[in-house]
């Protein structure tokens, strides 16, 4: 690479999968009727899988507009000899190290307490809900052990021994969030969380600031880039067995009345003031007898109530 040469984003692999499934389920959304219980479930999927390639297409624009040497690989589905699975949303090389990146467009507000949980907090009808989720620092480690035990099925022992040592210091994770919206309460995480959680116009930043003991060339980073599409599995079966798991449901779901679908749509919502579960209750003695309305699961410890409107 000369002096004075400019930087450039090699893009290995731009295709995304999800869009294919996403003509899939709107085109499965056209055989069901509007009224049923198999419609509302492929109307939840659609938006979710569309806010996902909105997420991703942020990032996208991000790294193609970062100003850096890099190599990105968009999309990935490696599998490893014993049958686990990682689907890796973007996988970045840089001078100084390869980042698998989790991106989450997600709705609502995000808080990180101490133990490193994360809940979600968000407004849907004029009411105001609080959810854990799993956490998505626990999702991409994953990623990142089942591409290390891909990467040894496909090394040799002794370029194990070499280059295993600085395995973890030139391979990273982090979570992107790439709902602009989306505020982060992070003030009681622990240091360690804090720098695997950035908002999608802070990527950049954290990319350039990468630093390690091995600086590759940019010739380097394409051969990497290269070696690491080798791992990806065309014939997908994470979308393809979501999908057959949906087509199965329209034919095996029985309708439910709107009472029953509510209380599904919101049988985990979370206590804001303990964690525990809030559970649906009816009321039995007083003015408000027979009316329904969400209790903590810790009562008599905690004795958060939430009306039912």
């Amino acid at each position: 690479m000369g002096l004075f040469s400019k930087p450039e984003v090699v893009i290995l692999k731009d295709s995304c999968d999800s869009k294919e499934y996403l003509s899939k389920l709107q085109e499965l959304r056209k055989t069901v009727p509007d009224d049923s219980e198999a419609a509302e479930k492929i109307d939840k999927e659609i938006v979710i899988v569309n806010a996902g390639i909105k997420g991703e297409e942020n990032v996208l624009y991000e790294l193609k507009n970062s100003d850096m040497d890099l190599v990105v690989l968009r999309d990935l589905y490696i599998e490893t000899n014993d049958g686990r699975s990682a689907q890796i949303d973007y996988f970045v090389v840089s001078k100084h190290a390869a980042v698998i990146i989790e991106c989450k467009n997600l709705f609502g507000n995000i808080e990180i307490n101490n133990k490193g949980d994360f809940i979600r907090s968000f407004d849907y009808k004029g009411r105001k809900y609080k959810e854990g989720i799993y956490s998505p620092i626990t999702q991409n480690e994953r990623h990142l052990a089942v591409y290390k035990e891909c990467w040894k099925e496909c090394t040799s022992k002794i370029a194990q021994l070499f280059v295993g040592k600085s395995f973890d210091n030139f391979y990273r994770t982090v979570i992107v969030l790439a709902n602009e919206k989306t505020v982060v309460n992070d003030k009681w995480a622990k240091k360690e969380v804090k720098e695997k959680v950035i908002r999608c116009d802070q990527l950049i930043n954290y990319l350039r600031n990468l630093t390690g003991t091995l600086s590759y060339s940019k010739k380097e980073m394409v051969q990497l880039g290269e070696s690491i599409l080798t791992l990806n599995v065309e014939q997908r079966t994470d979308y393809l067995k979501k999908y057959e798991d949906i087509v199965e449901a329209t034919k095996t779901q029985k309708p439910t009345t709107s009472e029953e679908n509510k209380t599904q749509t919101e049988q985990k919502l979370i206590c804001p003031k303990c964690g525990g579960e809030l559970v649906l209750r009816t009321a039995k003695k007083g003015d408000n007898a027979g009316n329904q309305f969400y209790g903590c699961s810790n009562f008599p410890k905690c004795r958060f109530i939430m009306n039912i409107q």
